[in-house]
């Protein structure tokens, strides 16, 4: 069994130098300056977005965001160690995630804005829609790792959650049956220190990977700032899933820079210092004194990486600011499987409830 390290697994330091690691860095030996050009690439861009959509919701554009900032290393580098069947399920905060997958940016603010009860189709990139429910998405995919085993289907099943869901009971339950029935759940844990206002440390006085330790599956805590660290100890985790050996569990210990939401002020519980700390560990920042370091990028490539994560930002505004509302009956579809004489009655005593008020403007014109 793999247990929780003295320090967590680091192949960059914040300075860009990297770190000797006979056991993790051959995970990644393959990973050469096109591969960590396309790593920094994937971050800028999930930054970019984030920014954007946080400014829409300001904007009164979204209802409400939850802010990705500080995170990124710990998404992209997990989600590149995917393979494109392997299967994703998300929480809230995925944004970096979900674009590593392929889904369209234009896409990932429908929920957000009250135009659909989803964003994307689950299937065409095997990665689920934000849930909210916290810690109810690890139920869903140990379920679904298990239809995988009975199908013989050589995948793993991924769950991504915060610090904050490792107190719920629904992802303990999860832990417990993936343990039981041996399924290839693979738990990512990002820790960015706080469950909105309440530090990991009143949640738990030993770090969280030694929770799974106790479940009884193996477990690793990783630098989650260091992107090529959190791809080695993803594809092993995902390997282990694969070849049959049951669920793993990684800790990703990173930072939330901004708010948990848009609706949250997060200087009411923390200082700035503790906020200058961690912006000096910026997994950005990070992977660019690498590439400085090692010669693999110049100006012309950040202004290119600049450039395109500013492109992608815009199809993610023209789509949000050009998705129809929906129709009110709408609200009643997809209830039930199949037609439901209750939900029937009320489409129709809501739709005559809208009539009372006249033709809309649309109508009459």
């Amino acid at each position: 069994m793999v247990v929780p390290t003295a320090y967590p697994v680091q192949l960059i330091q914040p300075d860009g130098r990297r770190v000797l690691d006979t056991e993790y860095g051959p995970l990644v030996a393959d990973v050469g300056p096109d591969e960590l050009r396309g790593l920094y690439r994937d971050m800028v861009v999930a930054r970019r977005v984030d920014a954007e959509a946080t400014a829409l919701q300001r904007q009164g554009e979204l209802g409400l965001w939850a802010p990705l900032q500080g995170q990124e290393a710990a998404q992209v580098g997990s989600a590149r160690a995917l393979a494109p069947d392997d299967y994703v399920f998300t929480s809230y905060r995925e944004h970096a995630v979900a674009l590593c997958r392929g889904v369209d940016p234009a896409d990932m603010t429908r929920l957000w804005r009250g135009c659909g009860l989803s964003g994307w189709d689950p299937q065409t990139v095997a990665t689920t829609n934000p849930a909210i429910v916290v810690g109810a998405q690890g139920l869903h995919a140990t379920g679904y790792a298990m239809g995988a085993k009975l199908d013989g289907a050589e995948i793993a099943t991924v769950v991504y959650f915060g610090d904050g869901a490792t107190s719920q009971g629904d992802l303990s339950e999860a832990m417990v049956f993936s343990v039981s029935w041996g399924v290839g759940v693979v738990f990512i844990c990002q820790n960015n220190h706080w469950a909105i206002s309440v530090p990991t440390h009143v949640q738990s006085p030993v770090p969280l990977a030694r929770r799974a330790a106790g479940f009884g599956m193996p477990a690793v805590q990783v630098d989650g700032n260091d992107v090529l660290a959190v791809l080695a100890v993803t594809r092993r985790a995902v390997r282990h899933a694969r070849e049959g050996a049951g669920p793993f569990f990684i800790e990703a210990l990173t930072y939330r820079m901004g708010p948990h939401t848009t609706s949250d002020d997060p200087t009411r519980y923390r200082t700035p210092a503790d906020l200058e700390e961690w912006q000096a560990r910026d997994p950005i920042d990070r992977l660019r004194r690498l590439l400085e370091r090692e010669g693999h990028a110049d100006d012309n490539f950040f202004d290119e990486v600049r450039t395109a994560a500013d492109d992608t930002a815009m199809r993610l505004r023209r789509g949000t600011l050009g998705m129809p509302d929906p129709e009110p009956a709408a609200l009643f579809d997809h209830v039930y499987a199949t037609e439901h004489p209750l939900v029937e009655q009320e489409r129709a005593d809501y739709a005559e409830y809208l009539a009372s008020f006249g033709p809309t403007e649309e109508a009459r014109r």
